[in-house]
């Protein structure tokens, strides 16, 4: 499968949030035939929900699933513990990346459960939160900052 449309996608959800006011980080959910199931992106600023992170808003936007074997989640931006929790909770089994310069995130934790990830850079959500962090830190900082 080609993540570069997917990881495109991703990024115009992260720039929706950022236009909204709310942090850069979207989200899609693809099954394994290419079918978009879900997109979303954070807003935890729109709508003051400490958890709809773009993985977040991205699941519950793709609505219920019997199973998510068959299923990839791409991502602008290395996810949360609380993202990372959900992904190996519901056996998303593979994950794509386009960031984990600005955050690290954790790619070992969801490794160590068996999720396949690939972190593929994609310079415009790179550039993007590297210039949200550098307009908001206080709002950064509030989020997912590593300390």
């Amino acid at each position: 499968m080609d993540h570069a449309p997917f990881l495109d996608a991703a990024y115009a959800q992260a720039r929706k949030s950022y236009d909204e006011g709310g942090l850069p980080i979207g989200s899609v959910l693809v099954a394994s035939s290419g079918t978009v199931l879900g997109e979303g992106h954070n807003q935890r600023v729109q709508k003051g929900s400490p958890i709809l992170h773009g993985e977040m808003d991205c699941l519950q936007n793709a609505g219920r699933r019997a199973s998510y074997r068959d299923t990839v989640l791409y991502t602008s931006l290395s996810p949360c513990m609380m993202c990372s929790g959900t992904i190996v909770q519901f056996g998303i089994p593979h994950v794509v990346i386009g960031d984990v310069e600005n955050f690290t995130g954790n790619v070992p934790f969801l490794e160590s459960q068996g999720v396949v990830v690939e972190v593929i850079p994609h310079t415009p959500s790179m550039d993007l939160m590297r210039r949200f962090i550098a307009e908001k830190p206080a709002l950064w900082n509030e989020d997912i900052a590593e300390e």
